[in-house]
């Protein structure tokens, strides 16, 4: 049997332990790495946010890469609507050739990961999110976008944070 003192710290420990969560803990607890698998890193500039037209974040757009296999991964994290579908989109381009990849559904947590061969290859993400509400009224305004300002990462010139 537990005395109150013990169970007011045990309290007092899950309390703790609920307040500092991990971020990743507040999206589904999902982050980029997990999501695009083993060898993947962040790129310098590679997390963007995923905004309303009044600067309300709804998501991060994540770039990643795998020196090991030259692929880049892009997934688009949701930071409200979690748990709920909403149309959720992640698009990657590589240029030379210009080829598009996308992930698009209505998704929980996150779409992606979108990968794709693009060593020495220059490349441009974006990420949407939208609240789900349907109607033509709504379209723009339950819209958030957000990612790279165009092609860029190219090759040898992208630096990586951490990963494989």
């Amino acid at each position: 049997m537990m005395s109150r003192t013990t169970a007011g710290l045990v309290s007092a420990a899950l309390l703790a332990t609920a307040l500092t969560a991990s971020p990743a803990a507040a999206h589904g607890g999902h982050t980029p790495e997990q999501v695009c698998g083993p060898g993947f890193g962040k790129v310098a500039n590679g997390t963007r946010p995923v905004t309303d037209r009044e600067g309300v974040v709804w998501a991060h757009v994540h770039l990643l890469y795998s020196a090991r296999t030259g692929e880049n991964c892009v997934v688009t994290i949701k930071t409200r609507h979690v748990g709920v579908p909403t149309w959720t989109t992640a698009t990657l381009w590589v240029e030379t050739p210009d080829r598009t990849y996308q992930d698009k559904s209505d998704y929980k947590y996150y779409a992606g990961p979108v990968k794709a061969y693009a060593r020495n290859k220059c490349v441009a993400f974006e990420g949407t999110t939208r609240t789900g509400r349907t109607g033509w009224h709504v379209f723009f305004d339950d819209r958030a976008s957000g990612g790279s300002d165009g092609y860029g990462n190219c090759g040898a010139r992208a630096k990586r944070r951490g990963g494989g």
